[in-house]
Order: structure tokens, then C-alpha cells, then sequence
């Protein structure tokens, strides 16, 4: 069966909204457990301006002191050439930069316009120069609260751009939870056809209840790669109505019993993901943590035993 990779987002994308400060001893024993999961890799932080989002202030501290279990990939999201310089510094294995497919949103997430984020970005790539690799994640691929449908080819324009100038990879993001499996089945046709030399990852939020649905149509037209939040934490600041990622541990249970191999020991994941309602101070989304997995089985009420004895 197809061995799906998974990229753990909470200690970042997760945690960039949580409104009460999270503690840097905590981001580090989380990032450790996690590490011991088999995820291909973890976005451990964000090499941001601490003004933009003070959660993620320690990012410095956090990279270096995190434990690196070999065959992970420790990334960080970095808007700027100073956050690339920064990530660098910091020895981190991937630089995921960012940018939206709709102007709108991307004047209200990143302050300019999508013709300017791409020279900034572009610049960034410039500069690494190779060095470490690079993804691109692309907000509103599948729509914007604000400005409403996203044209695929207008995805796939920017798709090409970033590929020609050498990335390794792109992440599509469904920033607000808008799209639909049949909206992923067309999108993602089309990406393998045009650039299956790129690392492609797909990142779905749950906003509208569609994102486990979402997940098993990119895997079924051929996706390997998924972005996830431990909890289903996360959602964009800058996007009115949008909520937390896709659950990891509920879309890696989801594959697991369907048979693919996501290289995730559950048991550990799930131990951690009963964790996160601690950490952050507040119940979480995810579901699997709370229900336990389809074969975790309880003891029959002793009525039924009873009811079983008079019957015989």
C-alpha cells in the first residue's frame, strides 16, 4: 500500500493563534515527543517579527534546543530575507515560505499586494542559494472568504513560477476550509500532470467538516504528502470564519485502518495528542484522542453478561 508522509504543524501553525503565551519548555517537549512518532517532518516555529505573532518569540531558543531524531525534517515558516537569514543561522532542514493566491487576503495576512510578496519571496530563494531546501505554501487555493473562488489556473500560474525558480516543493493550502473532494480531485489532477517533479503537500482545514473527506480524495488521485495539527489546532488570523487544520491523529487513524502505511506509531501520537487540551489551556478538536481508535474495544455492561446467562 502507498506510504503517506505526514508534516506536523502545532507547535506552529497550531499555536499562532492561541491567545495565551505557551511555554517554551512546553514547545520543546512537544516538538521531542513528537519526533518520536515517525513524521517526515515537523514545522517546528516561525522566524517571524515577534510583534506579528508573539507566541512564536522564542523561535531561536526553540530551534536550538529542540532533540533531532535523524530521518525528520525540522522546518520553519519564514515570511522575509532577515527570517530566512535567521533560519539559517538556526540550522533548520527546510525553509517553508509563504504567500496567497488571492489579493485580498494576502494584503490583509502579509500587508502587500501578491506581485510584491513573490519579488520578496524570490529574493529569499535568491539568497539560500540552495543551500537548504525550500517549499512554498500558497494560501486560498481553493478559495477566499473575501473574494470567493480561486481559479485553478491561477494556482497552477503560481505553482510555475516558484517551480522555475527551484523549489522543492509546494504545499496547496485550503486556508479557510472551502474546498470540496471533487474541487481536490480536478486540483490535484492537474498538479501531478504539470509538476510531479515538485514535492507536492496538500494542507486542509476543517472549517466546514470536509476536511478528512478532502484528505482521502488527494490520496486517492495520488498525493503522498499532508500537512496535519496535533488536536486539529491552528487557523488562519486573517481569514473571518476559519478554524483549526485537519486532526492528525484522526487522519493518520483514517489511513491507517484503511490500509496505507503513514509511518506513524499511533499509540505514541495519540499519548501526546491527550496532552495538548493541558498544554494549551482548552478542549481541542480532535476526536480520535478522546474516542479512542476503532480496536481500542470496552468491556459488554454486566446487564448484557446477565441477559446472555438467561438467555442460555
Amino acid at each position: 500500500m502507498t506510504r503517506i508522509f505526514f508534516n506536523e504543524v502545532a507547535t506552529r501553525d497550531g499555536f499562532q493563534i492561541e491567545p495565551a503565551f505557551i511555554d517554551t519548555d512546553a514547545k520543546i517537549a512537544l516538538v521531542d515527543a513528537l519526533s518520536d512518532c515517525g513524521y517526515a517532518k515537523i514545522e517546528v516555529t516561525s522566524f517571524t517579527s515577534p510583534k506579528a505573532i508573539p507566541m512564536l518569540r522564542d523561535a531561536d531558543e526553540v530551534m536550538g534546543r529542540i532533540r533531532r531524531v535523524p530521518g525528520v525534517e525540522y522546518t520553519v515558516l519564514v515570511p522575509n530575507l532577515r527570517g530566512a537569514e535567521r533560519a539559517l543561522e538556526a540550522k533548520a532542514d527546510e525553509l517553508n515560505l509563504v504567500m496567497s493566491t488571492s489579493e485580498t487576503h494576502n494584503l490583509a495576512n502579509l500587508r502587500m499586494p501578491m506581485a510584491i510578496s513573490f519579488a520578496a519571496l524570490s529574493e529569499v530563494i535568491q539568497r539560500v542559494d540552495g543551500q537548504t531546501p525550500i517549499n512554498v505554501s500558497l494560501s486560498c487555493s481553493f478559495g477566499c472568504p473575501m473574494e470567493g473562488d480561486v481559479p485553478q489556473a491561477n494556482v497552477l500560474g503560481w505553482v510555475e513560477r516558484f517551480a522555475d525558480l527551484g523549489v522543492r516543493g509546494v504545499t496547496i493550502c485550503d486556508t479557510t476550509g472551502m474546498a470540496h473532494p471533487a474541487q481536490v480531485n480536478r486540483m490535484v489532477e492537474a498538479l501531478q500532470q504539470r509538476f510531479a517533479q515538485l514535492q507536492l503537500t496538500l494542507h486542509f482545514h476543517n472549517t466546514r467538516g470536509m476536511g478528512l473527506a478532502n484528505v482521502l480524495a488527494a490520496v486517492q488521485g495520488g498525493i503522498t504528502r499532508f500537512d496535519g495539527s496535533l488536536g486539529g489546532l491552528g487557523g488562519c488570523p486573517y481569514a473571518p470564519g476559519a478554524s483549526g487544520n485537519i486532526c492528525s491523529e484522526d487522519a493518520i487513524h483514517m489511513l491507517d485502518e484503511m490500509g496505507y502505511d503513514t509511518g506513524i506509531n499511533l499509540d505514541k501520537l495519540l499519548a501526546v495528542a491527550r496532552q495538548m487540551p493541558q498544554i494549551v489551556g482548552h478542549d481541542v478538536p480532535g476526536q480520535v484522542a478522546k474516542a479512542g481508535r476503532v480496536t481500542d474495544l470496552h468491556p459488554a455492561p454486566e446487564f448484557v453478561n446477565e441477559l446472555r446467562q438467561g438467555a442460555s
